[in-house]
């Protein structure tokens, strides 16, 4: 029995006019939730929080994950892995869970159930040492027998769908994510994701797209390319070498949760939202800025804020004065930074590059 589902805005159609599976004219599900498009929003932790999964959502993202939660501090009630299970309106609520304890897996996803959760995602691909010391994240690619395990238990806990987020292996040794791909699929996930690199390469180096062809073609569920999609052109080409179904989206977002939906509707063959500037833009920054501060009060979203002023800035090839950049990533006044922003989107305090 196949576990997703393919359709097009006439499913009658698909098959008539000869649509391959992956053929992005095809509509997407992942079993009862029905995907928008093909440009998903990658999880990502302390970034994809709900005020840039909202903004990625409202500007056509296919897709958003809520950042990494660890199931084992959610399962006894850590109040910041709550925060980060809210959802983001109007798309399906995507969750995703980290661990390497079977019963925490499954205790963590009845908790995302009931918070709301549509799809829960398995986290096999986080690098981070303090997650895979503890055997999660990239670590389970070295112990396939216990990631399959962690399936089982979270498809078991829960009718919502569960989907698989990976890497192509730990090493360049050990490059088994269709195995692992195969076993989460058996075990009764619906999705699979692939980052093109290696737990060993963390971020360093290019993303290799070619390798997630042979994911494609050893499982029968949609499978997501991810790693290095920074643009419409770069989406194409790694659809093109991969044959995966979707793209998803992560540090090529940041500072532009707009490119999401632009590199949709270029997939879907139809006009790109042109991306924001001047008011428009303005307004985003600081929607987002105080969008962090309510999320996370204004003690620590003052802090946490700053990485996106960054990205703004850079994504929009804004170069400012030493002393304007200083005061505005430093600035502990939610006031005197919203007024800097305006100042700084409106032209009136740029220089030259």
């Amino acid at each position: 029995m196949r576990r997703f589902g393919y359709s097009s805005r006439n499913p009658s159609n698909c098959a008539k006019v000869g649509h391959s599976l992956r053929d992005p004219a095809c509509g997407l599900s992942i079993g009862d939730q029905a995907i928008r498009n093909r440009a998903f929003l990658a999880p990502m932790a302390g970034i994809t929080d709900r005020p840039m999964r909202q903004l990625a959502a409202r500007y056509g993202a296919g897709l958003v994950v809520s950042e990494m939660i660890a199931s084992g501090a959610l399962s006894v009630g850590n109040d910041d892995m709550r925060r980060k299970l809210m959802p983001s309106p109007g798309l399906p609520h995507m969750v995703q869970l980290a661990g390497c304890d079977a019963g925490w897996m499954a205790a963590a996803a009845r908790i995302a159930e009931d918070a709301g959760a549509d799809i829960i995602d398995i986290n096999f691909g986080c690098p981070a040492k303090r997650v895979i010391n503890g055997y999660a994240g990239s670590a389970l690619m070295r112990v396939p027998d216990l990631a399959e395990r962690l399936v089982e238990a979270v498809v078991g806990a829960t009718p919502r769908p569960v989907t698989v987020k990976m890497r192509l292996g730990w090493d360049d040794d050990s490059l088994n994510a269709p195995d692992i791909a195969r076993r989460a699929v058996n075990a009764g996930a619906r999705m699979i994701t692939v980052h093109g690199r290696t737990r060993q390469q963390f971020y360093k180096g290019q993303a290799r797209w070619r390798p997630v062809r042979e994911v494609v073609e050893a499982v029968d569920v949609p499978v997501v390319v991810n790693g290095d999609i920074v643009s419409l052109d770069a989406a194409r080409e790694a659809l093109a070498q991969s044959g995966a179904a979707a793209v998803m989206l992560g540090r090529g977002a940041q500072g532009q949760p707009w490119l999401v939906g632009q590199i949709a509707a270029g997939l879907a063959g139809t006009p790109a939202p042109a991306a924001p500037e001047g008011d428009e833009l303005t307004a985003i920054v600081v929607e987002h800025y105080e969008g962090v501060l309510s999320e996370y009060g204004t003690e620590i979203g003052v802090r946490a804020a700053r990485k996106h002023l960054d990205w703004y800035l850079e994504a929009a090839a804004v170069a400012l004065p030493k002393d304007t950049r200083k005061r505005l990533l430093e600035c502990t006044a939610p006031a005197e930074v919203i007024g800097l922003v305006r100042a700084i989107f409106s032209n009136e305090l740029r220089q030259a590059a």
